[in-house]
């Protein structure tokens, strides 16, 4: 956002320019010319845009796997969405971290190196008691884990790491292995704390507990897949997967898309004064009366108007004409 000036401000440009103190012609030809591009060599650029978007999509299908499988291990309602991705250095991701943590740390096979997935110490809590027949509830004061908590945590990882080989199969065939759970955010150095990663986080919610879970994905890990991280290739392989069905299961996916349709009844105007007197069996007079059409909105297009009444003891429409683009 730039810069705001004051009245004051305003005020002695404007008497700068009319005394001739500054040039528009010489502050144009100034900022036309090119200037040197800052470049931070502590923290180089090595995922684009791009690549991060590519990242939110994998882990997009990863988070509706680990709800899927969470949901019936724990038999609760769990959702799992990604948040955000981002590049940054691997010392500024372990300083944020709050120990007890739960740091898994999982062989990326067959590409060299590991990647770390960390999850919020509340939602360990809260996992680990909806398994040992609790109502699902974390901690109000953080502690160390036990050892059988350890154990417990050890074999939810197992679960999450083998439902990477899914996502990721368009880009390279996985065979991930965990190597181990620690809690403690200083005995995890699986890279150099200035390299770049790529940080992916799942916002994870298990009844009313919500906690978060970062995947930590070093630059030096899947370099060797680089090229691969791009949406252009990501589809071309789906449609190279699907062949001459690439169509029909593009227009199959769209049908199933879920939108929102609303009828209106009618609109009206009221003052605030009469809005704040409202009681109830008042009544508001709508602009149609009972005979008239309504507008159906689909989102927010009108895109059909239909009679109101009743179907199977349940509240319906009837759709009378669909309206073109040329009749709005």
């Amino acid at each position: 956002m730039g810069e705001v000036l004051s009245q004051s401000e305003i005020d002695d440009l404007f008497k700068a320019l009319n005394t001739g103190e500054l040039n528009v012609t010489e502050m144009q030809e100034a900022k036309d010319q090119k200037g040197a591009k800052v470049y931070d060599f502590t923290r180089p650029s090595k995922f684009s845009k791009e690549q991060l978007r590519t990242l939110e999509i994998i882990f997009e299908s990863y988070s509706r796997l680990v709800a899927n499988y969470l949901s019936g291990h724990l038999r609760s309602m769990v959702s799992v969405e990604v948040m955000n991705s981002e590049a940054v250095t691997y010392s500024e991701f372990t300083n944020a971290l709050i120990n007890p943590v739960i740091l898994a740390v999982t062989d990326f096979r067959p590409l060299k190196g590991s990647i770390l997935m960390e999850l919020s110490a509340n939602m360990g809590y809260a996992i680990i008691d909806r398994v040992l027949g609790g109502s699902g509830q974390g901690l109000e004061k953080i502690r160390e884990f036990t050892d059988i908590e350890k154990v417990i945590l050890e074999k939810l990882f197992v679960q999450f790491v083998q439902l990477l080989i899914q996502p990721w199969e368009n880009v390279v065939e996985l065979d991930p292995l965990l190597d181990r759970i620690e809690t403690n955010s200083q005995v995890v150095q699986i890279i150099s704390p200035n390299e770049i990663i790529a940080l992916v986080t799942l916002n994870i919610k298990i009844g009313n507990v919500a906690g978060m879970m970062n995947i930590c994905i070093p630059h030096l890990v899947i370099e060797p897949i680089m090229d691969k991280l791009n949406t252009k290739y990501w589809f071309a392989q789906k449609e190279q997967e699907l062949g001459p069905s690439y169509e029909e299961y593009i227009q199959k996916m769209i049908e199933k898309s879920r939108i929102p349709i609303t009828a209106i009844l009618g609109k009206t105007h009221v003052t605030i004064k009469e809005f704040l007197e409202l009681q109830r069996d008042d009544i508001i007079k709508l602009d149609k009366d009972i005979n008239s059409t309504l507008d159906v909105y689909v989102g927010n297009i009108l895109k059909f108007s239909g009679t109101p009444g009743e179907y199977k003891n349940k509240l319906a429409i009837q759709i009378n004409h669909v309206i073109k683009r040329e009749d709005e």
